[in-house]
């Protein structure tokens, strides 16, 4: 027995084969050695040959996608590269040697031969093989969620920053609001007032506040910036400070100067400047807290959509209504859906619940939405439509793209496939969309053609026992 022979044998892939296979495989094989950090096999070159590593270590990574990309292992021991039997023509990822490296090589052009000599041993390469596809499965799906939840994080980490900002500069602005209502109220208090002018100056704020002009619900920016320079010029006349940033919150909440002149017609002269800062920072007081209101409003409500889109504090199989799942998704992904994509929903809301388990069907809405974003780009119409096809829910997620091309759609469904760049997509997405669909007994099909692309699910109602 060859040197190579004995070191096969120890292989334990080939530890049971007879002598006649382990002999014929050390007279095929050639030995090559790397120094660590060699390059073994580039991404993207033939895979043409099986590869045993008899000492050392391999690593396979992406190097032209992101960062972070796939690493596969392979260690002394361990049989990869081309099997017999396997569809895999190119190296996915660049091979490495991560410490010095002894393997030993079969060309794929002996394949034949071995699997008529040695039926055995091919069926054991069938099993590594199998192996392999499991575990890049695996990984790939693990991944495919990873990065899922990236995009998640980071639209739900978008959406959240801007009301909380939001919230942040309006409690600022509100301290010095406060600050402004309580120096009006102390000039007002220092120069006496009678009880009735007290009373007409807390019932007129009080019915500006409750009662705010109409044109404050929808101005023109000309317009306003119009009626700022007329409350401006107004105050100015009067003598009063900081006119102009007073004239600002005024324009805002739709006075001009008429109506004021009328608000503070019934004050005497030495009191309109303390009256009218008293207005103005009422006004502001109760714009910042409406702002702090909605603010606080919107992170709730995605904090609520988050916690129904992952179905949390839930059991995972319950009965759902779909359209909660598709307006949490949309929730989720709308810092995306603000580009220059509108959202058309036409559903059924009187269809029944179903029982579902509601986490991964989101996955299956996530997965279908994001697509249809990817595949319009800037700009287009994202139509989502439910209705009832007998005994089963349709949902249907159409988008105005330019269409999956003819050669791809024969592969649509398959792991790993994608038509996008490198680095944009592993090729799970509909792989994973499929396999949720079909654990719920249900079926997805997509039609394609320039403009319009239609993904169709459809799930089914449980049957009633007779």
């Amino acid at each position: 027995m060859s040197d190579l022979a004995a070191e096969l044998r120890a292989i334990p892939a080939f530890s049971e084969l007879t002598g006649d296979a382990i002999d014929w495989l050390a007279a095929h094989m050639e030995t090559l050695s790397f120094a660590e950090g060699e390059v073994v096999a580039a991404e993207g070159s033939a895979a043409d040959r099986m590869i045993v590593v008899l000492e050392g270590e391999l690593q396979g990574r992406t190097e032209h996608g992101p960062s972070g990309g796939r690493i596969f292992i392979t260690r002394a021991g361990d049989v990869s590269g081309l099997l017999p039997y396997s569809r895999l023509t190119h190296y996915p990822t660049t091979i490495r040697a991560m410490a010095r490296s002894r393997l030993a090589t079969l060309h794929s052009s002996h394949f034949p031969e071995m699997v008529e000599r040695f039926p055995a041993l091919a069926g054991r390469l069938v099993g590594i093989m199998a192996d392999r596809i499991r575990y890049v499965t695996r990984d790939e799906q693990q991944r495919e969620k990873m990065m899922a939840l990236g995009k998640l994080s980071a639209g739900l980490a978008h959406e959240l920053n801007n009301p909380a900002s939001a919230a942040s500069v309006a409690a600022e602005n509100l301290r010095e609001a406060v600050c402004r209502m309580r120096a009006a109220d102390l000039a007002i208090d220092r120069l006496m007032l009678p009880a009735d002018q007290r009373l007409t100056l807390s019932e007129a704020e009080q019915g500006l506040l409750e009662t705010p002009p109409p044109q404050a619900i929808s101005i023109d920016p000309l317009e306003r910036s119009d009626r700022e320079q007329a409350i401006g010029e107004w105050l100015d006349e009067r003598g009063m400070e900081d006119a102009w940033k007073l004239a600002g919150v005024l324009a805002d909440a739709g006075f001009d100067h008429a109506r004021l002149e009328r608000l503070t017609a019934g004050f005497p002269a030495d009191l309109l400047a303390p009256v009218v800062e008293r207005f103005a920072a009422a006004l502001s007081v109760t714009r910042l807290v409406e702002v702090i209101e909605s603010s606080s409003r919107r992170m709730s409500q995605l904090v609520k959509a988050v916690k129904e889109y992952s179905y949390m504090d839930q059991s995972s199989e319950q009965e759902i209504d779909v359209h909660d799942g598709l307006e949490n998704t949309l929730l989720i992904l709308g810092h995306r859906l603000k580009r220059g994509i509108q959202v058309t929903r036409e559903f059924d809301r009187g269809l029944p619940r179903i029982c579902a388990f509601g986490s991964e069907l989101n996955q299956v809405w996530t997965n279908l939405i994001v697509n249809a974003i990817d595949a319009m780009g800037e700009n287009g119409e994202l139509k989502i439509h439910t209705a009832r096809e007998g005994d089963a829910v349709l949902v249907e997620i159409v988008d105005s793209g330019p269409g999956i091309p003819d050669e791809a759609k024969s592969h649509i469904f398959e792991p790993f496939f994608t038509t996008k760049p490198v680095g944009q997509g592993t090729g799970l997405g509909l792989d994973t969309a499929n396999r949720i669909v079909r654990k719920h007994r249900g079926s997805i099909r997509f039609e394609s053609r320039p403009g319009r692309t239609a993904f169709q699910v459809r799930l089914p109602y449980p049957k009633v026992a007779a």
